[in-house]
């Protein structure tokens, strides 16, 4: 998109508006994301709306959840969170001003009235729509202080059109949609008047959430004409499912986006692919950010349930990590580490000379790891303290017979001149030759004796890292040399 056609289109002003009833699960990551790249894409402004109208169910835990998330993820917003409840007052005024110009009207159904027309629709096995007598009863004919809700009086004839980005064109018969409730008998607003109000007051152009929300635009659509106001364009978004298909739950992933953060994903990775989950560009499968801000368009998402896919995800978080500075990456496993067991102790010694070792071997790390707590454990060497504690294969592999070879290598690598990975190696392999060994049977033991482990990175880029002080010192707690 270039510079020109953005600013043409800088009047798009998208929202994301999610209940603060839990965390912020992936399918609602997906949907601010895709709302994200479409005002940066336009040029345009994205708002935060939190729908907080159900008091029971909403929580400041799950607020700052939601918000820590869309932080972690980079997705950012113009302007200070709104909150759905405190404009309640907007929407009874809405609501009231419906009533006074007829388009709206008092119910004075009761609960048992209400229930005997669903039994009557289960029994006539036809979906609940509710046909209130009162459309066309006067309010004074109601009993004195009877309990009543204001309803749309919503047009039963016809269809409502909905034309939509990512659905086509989709017909919804009035008589299907029934006159929704606006005000509840507490004269709290129900979710669709506040959708709408606030959608309008807050100048949304675009609505870009889940298809699960489609027969929701067509009742909003109805709001929308009851005051002269112009509805916004809709893109309703498939849905994501495990990769059988079926609905996702938390064993296909269906998960917060903090227990992705916990697992080691990067916030790119995971940006790269959500996006791919319903949006494609030709057969791409790796972008960088500006790349989705360039290349994202409403016409790019599917209509079919997209699939989540855990080995895809790891496959591609591994992509982003050795494409990703060096640096950044010890930035990333720094803002980690304080919501892993022991990362505070790790986290400290970064900030000593740790911190530098871990940037000098990460170059070899990042080749084999998929995520970052493979990294933390690939260079779990760096923060373990003298002597080391070897696992249950080093120990094995630290036979006798290793320690007296790894005895007898040491004074060549004492008065080694160049302390490097390169020099190293030959010294390594010159040793080998003159003492008729194999490779296998001087680096493994080194590995032990160095990491405390039987897997590393490569052994000589792990001694250049350590220095000559700590490799020799680490060697000789495990020979006694």
């Amino acid at each position: 998109m270039t510079a020109k056609s953005s600013n043409a289109q800088s009047n798009v002003r998208v929202r994301f508006a999610p209940s603060p009833t839990g965390f912020l699960h992936i399918g609602g990551a997906r949907t601010a994301l895709f709302n994200w790249l479409y005002a940066k894409a336009k040029g345009g402004s994205m708002v935060l709306r939190i729908e907080d109208t159900d008091r029971k169910r909403n929580s400041p835990e799950a607020v700052a959840a939601i918000l820590d998330g869309l932080k972690w993820l980079g997705l950012d917003w113009d302007g200070d969170p709104v909150s759905q409840f405190e404009q309640a007052a907007r929407h009874r005024e809405v609501a009231l001003q419906l009533l006074e110009n007829g388009k709206a009207y008092k119910c004075f159904l009761s609960a048992d009235e209400l229930k005997e027309i669903r039994s009557q629709a289960e029994a006539e096995k036809r979906p609940f729509t509710v046909n209130s007598p009162w459309r066309d009863r006067y309010a004074s004919e109601a009993p004195e202080g009877a309990a009543f809700v204001i309803r749309l009086r919503a047009s039963n004839e016809g269809t409502t059109l909905i034309k939509d980005h990512v659905q086509g064109e989709v017909m919804f018969p009035n008589k299907d949609l029934d006159d929704l409730i606006l005000l509840r008998s507490d004269g709290s607003p129900t979710y669709n008047l506040a959708v709408v109000v606030d959608d309008h007051d807050m100048g949304i152009t675009h609505v870009i959430r889940g298809v699960d929300h489609l027969s929701n635009a067509a009742r909003q659509t109805q709001i929308y004409a009851g005051m002269g106001w112009d509805v916004p364009e809709w893109a309703h978004v498939p849905l994501i499912h495990g990769p059988d298909g079926a609905k996702l739950s938390k064993r296909h992933g269906a998960l917060g986006v903090e227990a992705y953060r916990d697992m080691g994903y990067l916030p790119s990775a995971l940006r790269n692919y959500l996006v791919r989950l319903g949006w494609s560009h030709g057969d791409d499968e790796y972008f960088s950010t500006q790349q989705m801000i360039e290349w994202f368009d409403l016409d790019g998402i599917g209509k079919s349930p997209a699939r989540f896919d855990f080995a895809k995800l790891e496959a591609l978080n591994g992509l982003h990590i050795r494409n990703s500075d060096d640096q950044e990456l010890v930035t990333q496993i720094e803002n980690l580490l304080p919501y892993l067991q022991g990362g505070e102790e790790k986290l400290e010694q970064l900030s000593g000379g740790v911190g530098k070792q871990l940037v000098a071997s990460m170059p070899g790390l990042k080749e084999r790891a998929k995520t970052l707590i493979e990294l933390i454990d690939g260079a779990s060497y760096l923060f373990q303290e003298r002597p080391l504690d070897l696992n249950k294969k080093a120990r094995k592999i630290l036979s006798d017979e290793a320690k007296d070879i790894l005895k007898k290598l040491e004074p060549e690598l004492h008065t080694l001149e160049a302390w490097a990975a390169e020099p190293l190696e030959e010294a390594v392999r010159s040793f080998v030759a003159s003492h008729d060994l194999k490779l296998g049977n001087v680096a493994q033991p080194l590995r032990a004796a160095i990491t405390g482990s039987n897997v590393s990175p490569p052994i000589f880029d792990v001694m250049e890292v350590l220095g000559r002080d700590e490799s020799l010192a680490r060697i000789k707690d495990q020979t006694g040399v």
